[in-house]
């Protein structure tokens, strides 16, 4: 029997409850999710900072969690989208916020020659799990 697939991306830099939420809710839309974890470069090109952990401290700790089936790193140059040639996946899930927009991941799906629907992810409790506001929280009590 073959396994539909699900891929996930994300930074998962200071995991939190609403990247479990997130990995949980993409895993129901198949029987096998891999997560792509994004590589310090692009977080350090797109962030202007480096990640708290290491991107090989961040897949290991992705890759505990229950309704993760496999992690990989993403591409550290290029198309970020070259991994979908490889995972063939019939779903690709999305947060609530994750760029980029569900119309530019639809060209690149058919650049490739891919069948794949995108999926939206709900946000869980954005005003207190969103990694933006726990960094910001986290700074706040230290300096107190």
């Amino acid at each position: 029997m073959v396994k539909k697939r699900v891929l996930a991306f994300g930074k998962f830099d200071g995991l939190h409850l609403g990247h479990l939420y997130y990995l949980e809710q993409a895993k129901k839309f198949g029987e096998e999710l891999t997560v792509v974890i994004a590589r310090d470069k692009r977080i350090q090109e797109t962030k202007g900072k480096k990640p708290v952990l290491k991107e090989k401290e961040r897949k290991k700790l992705v890759q505990t969690l229950k309704p993760v089936d496999k992690t990989v790193l993403g591409k550290e140059t290029g198309n970020v989208f070259e991994i979908l040639k490889k995972i063939k996946p019939e779903v690709i899930v999305l947060g609530y916020d994750q760029k980029p927009s569900n119309k530019k991941i639809q060209e690149e799906i058919k650049k490739m020659n891919l069948k794949a629907k995108v999926a939206r992810i709900k946000a869980f409790n954005s005003k207190r799990f969103k990694s933006s506001k726990l960094k910001k929280e986290i700074i706040k009590r230290e300096n107190c």
